[in-house]
């Protein structure tokens, strides 16, 4: 936003996060006291959350209602984000299937569903958290449920197969701008699928083709959503196979690494698709063709955080003089500061950065990717080489075949 000319102030909630991005970007204590500059911009001026957490959506309508145009989401999208069971029911009542899901409170009742019904469940934690069952008697399920918190809403949903596939659009209080995007994202820690649960290691994206697995999933949901007053991103996790497509959870937030895998699809820019979220009659945004592969470099405590692991921030971030300005772009800095003149790794998980390709095929834009990711020097990074393999060997494949991909 800075590079395209606008003004920014950024407020920090997060102890842990006060370095990310210091000396980069203008900095506020106290976002209310900013108030009165946003509303002197007009119809230029906007307020962007991130976060679905601490009742940030309601707050969000509350300052809609003062009249501020505000970008990020609602309360209903916190919670079609935050409440599994709800969001489930939901889209059942959409027409959409959805697999058989059991709503929990007591872990102890957890265990004994498990053992009157042995199998293979999604677990998964309303506000976040979950774990997809290996061993068919269900007893990996039930050992996490007994090594983990003794309260809490769960729900406990029969396992699906197929390719999984995220749908996303932006709402813009009356409508999607079309086209909407497909992601493939990669979760696991390590190379092979290997490794920790993480928020995301990956995702391929590409905005062609999305037509036809839109209009069966997220644009139902527009009537709902406009009721709301939501503004911002949508999007719809869904496994998709033979026998059809079934949704498994929202994100209603502008996501990680989500913003920079789409931001080098989006030809107009941020400052445009910010007016045109904030334009009730806007119907749509460019997009270029093609493919975008994301890969996250991430630094220690990832995946934890600074507050289950004593970690030191500050470490030196090193660009190769062979990245030029173009690939420069495709640099999508995370949690980084600037200390005593030079970029430092900064914050709460150690999300560094995310590196961009783009290209017409999956392959090509993962080399770019990792070509720029080589001309990055940071201790001790981590990054997958791998992202966007399966859809390579086979997956992109198969939903060409069950006719997901393609369309308007």
């Amino acid at each position: 936003m800075l590079a395209e000319g606008h003004e920014l102030r950024v407020a920090v909630s997060e102890p842990f996060a006060h370095g990310t991005m210091a000396g980069m970007v203008p900095r506020t204590d106290d976002w209310r006291a900013e108030l009165d500059w946003v509303r002197e911009a007009g119809r230029n001026g906007f307020i962007l959350f991130e976060a679905v957490s601490e009742g940030f959506g309601a707050l969000q309508d509350e300052l809609r209602r003062d009249g501020f145009q505000v970008i990020g989401g609602s309360a209903f999208g916190d919670r079609l984000e935050n409440d599994r069971a709800f969001a489930q029911a939901l889209l059942a009542d959409m027409g959409l299937p959805v697999a058989p899901t059991r709503e929990f409170t007591d872990p102890a009742e957890g265990r004994s569903f498990l053992a009157a019904h042995p199998g293979r469940y999604a677990l998964k934690f309303s506000g976040g958290g979950s774990y997809v069952g290996v061993l068919a008697d269900g007893s990996d399920l039930a050992a996490m449920l007994e090594a983990g918190p003794d309260s809490g809403r769960f729900i406990l949903q029969d396992r699906v197969t197929g390719v999984e596939t995220g749908v996303g659009a932006y709402f813009n209080s009356q409508r999607f701008l079309r086209p909407a995007c497909l992601d493939w994202e990669e979760k696991r820690f390590f190379p092979g699928d290997l490794g920790e649960l993480t928020g995301e290691m990956g995702t391929v994206a590409t905005f062609d083709g999305s037509g036809r697995l839109f209009e069966r999933t997220l644009a139902p949901l527009e009537r709902l959503l406009r009721e709301a007053g939501h503004v911002g991103w949508v999007n719809l996790n869904c496994m998709i196979n033979e026998a059809g497509v079934w949704p498994l959870e929202f994100t209603c937030r502008f996501g990680y690494p989500g913003f920079a895998v789409l931001s080098v699809l989006q030809t107009g820019g941020w400052g445009d698709l910010l007016r045109r979220l904030a334009d009730p009659d806007a119907t749509g945004l460019a997009t270029a063709a093609g493919y975008s592969v994301g890969i996250v470099l991430t630094t220690p405590p990832f995946p934890y955080s600074r507050q289950q692991v004593a970690e030191a921030v500050g470490l030196p971030i090193l660009i190769d003089g062979s990245l030029g300005e173009q690939d420069r772009q495709h640099l999508h800095w995370g949690e980084v500061g600037m200390a005593g003149g030079r970029l430092v790794t900064s914050g709460l998980y150690g999300w560094t950065a995310v590196v961009t390709g783009t290209g017409s095929s999956i392959d090509q834009a993962r080399e770019e990717a990792l070509r720029r990711a080589r001309g990055l020097t940071v201790p001790n990074v981590r990054y997958r080489p791998d992202i966007g393999e399966r859809l390579i060997r086979g997956e992109l494949a198969e939903l060409a075949r069950w006719g997901w991909i393609g369309g308007a």
